[in-house]
């Protein structure tokens, strides 16, 4: 059987742009693999957010990470990519930070190169760790690998405050120091965007954002990137859709009016898998 890591390998290496929503728990997950998507990413902002209601300024540990990834991979057979943030510290960290995500089912990582706490890449102010103790930490990382198909994935935040043709200089350190795929956040507009693939040479990942929200997939995959990320939309929507019910359900103390966008109770546990869970009791359990 072709493990998930071989799988996100393979599907690098094939045609085309692979598009992957954020997720960050397993029903998330469930949705996004039904509505039939290949590769999840694991949002490090959307389990902040999602799981404790708090925003992603680096509070949340590698435990606590690592846990929220083993519950997606425990529920859906696709690769899962899941932000690391920092690595939680220095070399040494990374290597015990890419051994528990491996652990947890996880694919393959994101680091990233900012200092600790770091921020969300949609957050200003963000501040950059030397280039060379960057590299180092992937290098630590990639030695640290049981699965050598396990995939790196190495984020600068450095076009902020030190521009483009640092946080390009940058990817092509990391891709020597062994990362597999590379990411700029931040970059501005569709001449910094066209810039990336043309001198990375490596698979790059996209979060489509900072105006690359506004272009056609396929105008993404012409331009050279592997990986179209959408880490916030699903949750954005999900809270927008809670709130409204939130506040019709306090005014009219119903939803009624809501039933025609909402899941039945069949459906919600169907999406859970419990149909598998019935045929599991009648085969198992004693008849009453």
């Amino acid at each position: 059987m072709t493990s998930q890591p071989a799988k996100l390998r393979e599907m690098l290496t094939a045609p085309g742009l692979i598009s992957s929503p954020g997720v960050w728990d397993g029903i998330s997950a469930q949705v996004a693999a039904e509505a039939g998507f290949e590769l999840l990413y694991m949002t490090g902002s959307g389990v902040s957010l999602g799981t404790h209601g708090l925003p992603d300024v680096g509070l949340l540990t590698l435990t606590e990470m690592a846990e929220a990834c083993g519950r997606i991979t425990s529920v859906v057979s696709l690769p899962v990519i899941a932000d690391a943030d920092t690595g939680y510290g220095n070399a040494v960290n990374a290597q015990r930070t890419l051994r528990e995500f491996e652990s947890a089912g996880a694919s393959g990582i994101q680091f990233e190169d900012q200092i600790s706490p770091k921020k969300c890449s949609h957050l200003s102010g963000r501040e950059v760790i030397d280039a060379e103790e960057m590299c180092l930490k992937i290098a630590a990382a990639a030695q640290a690998r049981k699965d050598p198909d396990f995939v790196i994935i190495a984020r600068t935040d450095a076009r902020e405050s030190h521009g483009i043709d640092e946080a390009i200089r940058r990817c092509q350190a990391y891709s020597k120091a062994g990362a597999d795929i590379l990411f700029i956040t931040g970059p501005e507009g569709e001449a910094e965007l066209a810039r990336i693939p043309l001198e990375v040479d490596a698979p790059c990942l996209l979060v489509v954002a900072w105006g690359a929200e506004k272009m056609a997939p396929s105008k993404l995959e012409k331009m050279g990137f592997k990986i179209a990320v959408y880490p916030g939309e699903l949750q954005r929507i999900s809270a927008f859709a809670m709130r409204e019910a939130a506040k019709i359900l306090k005014e009219k103390g119903s939803l009624e009016s809501m039933a025609g966008r909402m899941l039945t109770y069949p459906q919600r546990f169907d999406l859970a898998g419990y149909d598998a869970i019935r045929k599991t009791e009648s085969k198992f359990l004693p008849a009453e």
